[in-house]
């Protein structure tokens, strides 16, 4: 069994992760800037993934691409310790928006952490793997890759995303991602209306429903979508319409339920016009986020030790931030996924001025703040006889 440092010994393995970081920085700002200049989207950030990985290959690690068929997914590893600590970059952008949703950061603060525990590795008995995850915005990299063994016997897994302020142990809601298809008859929209089927009327009605169904919403429930296609022109009826809609709710059986009420309001709109629908899943249902408790904690302590002040615990379970596929992965591995806070000017994620926010000074800062609290927690859990065999237990059963 690995030997666990003292007291003593513990803090000069944080000041060396900081060291290792600091030492990086520049290469890490740089990395963070350059996949914001240019941001690629779900399953298709192949220059992206290739320019994370490189990165990873220049500070020693042994990567290995098309992880599990997905061909902009990899895993990079160091050491060889039983202790197995997965460190997860994002790097997918959001359509229109580039890297509103700062994945430029969580790649780069990945990749810090990565190349300090690295450094450490063989003293605190650590095999560190940086993931390569696509396809967050939509998708479901992580699921898939989950659910096809990508994962198996990892201790402990972890990122951290940008926010306008620092959460520990952030919360998300889970999530489901739909594409709502009806198809109906053409028909000219003068001449002949009534040989056509509406395909048009039935998203109308459909959204109706949705709307009416809002007052009557459990508390956390939500739902929110656009036509993404309504029709080709006036005078035609439309014979093929087609929404995108999000359901998320505190828990997947929350979900569950919400999924159920809103499959009947998109049967509305089929029933009361005579059209025919299909309800398709764009990305695997993603969970709820649920933080590891210590984790959250050992992470609390090191970004605090870094000047920063995040919100109280027992504000966190108000402070939701969306869904993440990182929900998945929290229910099976023991996970963190905190939020480093950057200077936005009160702008929020998936906004334009946050975009602009994530490349700024207070951005680069977190970076580095965030990619040394990361490993100093996995450090500490490492470090602590207890956690240590808690997680790798775990890791085996």
């Amino acid at each position: 069994m690995t030997a666990v440092p003292e007291r003593g010994a513990a803090v000069g393995v944080a000041r060396r992760l900081a060291a290792v970081v600091d030492r990086h920085r520049a290469d890490l700002i740089a990395l963070s800037h350059d996949l914001h200049r240019h941001p690629e989207l779900a399953f298709a950030e192949h220059r992206s993934s290739a320019a994370v990985a490189e990165a990873l290959v220049a500070g020693g690690f042994q990567v290995t691409r098309n992880v599990v068929g997905l061909d902009t997914a990899f895993v990079a590893r160091a050491g060889t310790g039983d202790l197995r600590v997965g460190v997860f970059a994002e790097y997918d952008a959001l359509p229109g928006l580039g890297h509103a949703c700062g994945h430029n950061m969580i790649a780069a603060i990945a990749v810090g952490a990565g190349l300090a525990l690295a450094e450490v590795a063989d003293e605190l008995g650590l095999t560190v793997e940086v993931y390569g995850t696509p396809a967050e915005e939509t998708g479901g990299g992580k699921v898939l890759m989950l659910e096809r063994g990508a994962f198996d016997g990892l201790a402990c897994a972890g990122m951290v995303h940008p926010g306008p302020v620092d959460v520990v142990g952030a919360r998300s809601l889970a999530l489901a991602d739909l594409a709502v298809e009806y198809s109906g008859v053409e028909s000219h929209a003068s001449a002949a209306p009534h040989l056509g089927r509406n395909a048009g009327d039935a998203v109308t009605v459909a959204q109706v429903a949705l709307g009416l169904l809002r007052q009557h919403l459990e508390p956390g429930q939500q739902l929110h979508g656009i036509v993404a296609r309504g029709g080709d022109a006036p005078n035609i009826v439309p014979a093929s319409t087609e929404l995108l809609y999000y359901l998320r709710a505190r828990s997947r059986e929350s979900l569950d339920r919400l999924y159920a009420r809103a499959e009947a309001c998109f049967a509305a709109g089929g029933l009361a016009t005579g059209c025919t629908h299909a309800v398709r899943e764009v990305s695997p249902p993603y969970a709820e986020l649920t933080p590891d408790p210590w984790l959250a904690g050992a992470y609390r302590r090191a970004i605090e030790g870094r000047g920063r002040t995040p919100i109280a615990p027992e504000s966190e379970e108000h402070f939701l931030l969306g869904s993440t596929d990182m929900g998945n992965v929290s229910r099976e591995i023991p996970s963190l996924h905190p939020t480093i806070g950057i200077d936005a000017g009160g702008a929020v994620t998936h906004q334009p001025a946050f975009a602009a926010a994530c490349v700024s000074p207070s951005a680069d800062l977190g970076v580095v703040d965030g990619a040394v609290a990361l490993a100093e927690a996995f450090a500490a859990a490492a470090a602590d006889e207890q956690q240590r065999a808690r997680l790798v237990r775990g890791a085996r059963e």
